[in-house]
């Protein structure tokens, strides 16, 4: 998650939180369970599967910003692409 898109973060957990209350009182009626379970089986799962995919790029940038910051002990530097370019020191 980065910072500069805090706004966004925030207003789709409060959206969710909502969501989640009105499932909650859903299902506390009786009338509509499944409604309400769907929509809390939906709101998690698309919580879950948008942390895993911001873990996923957070580790794929840290493993970008690994191999750019890499230097070989050859005079070889490792550009964003991940070949090798002999370097001149």
């Amino acid at each position: 998650m980065d910072i500069h898109h805090s706004r966004t973060w925030i207003i789709f957990y409060l959206i969710s939180f909502v969501l989640l209350l009105f499932a909650l009182f859903l299902t506390s009626e009786g009338v509509l369970l499944g409604i309400g379970l769907v929509m809390v089986i939906l709101v998690v799962g698309v919580n879950l599967a948008i942390i895993t995919n911001e873990m996923k790029q957070a580790t794929k940038k840290r493993e970008v910003m690994e191999r750019i910051s890499k230097i070989d002990s050859d005079g070889q530097d490792v550009v964003a692409d991940g070949s090798v370019q002999s370097g001149s020191r």
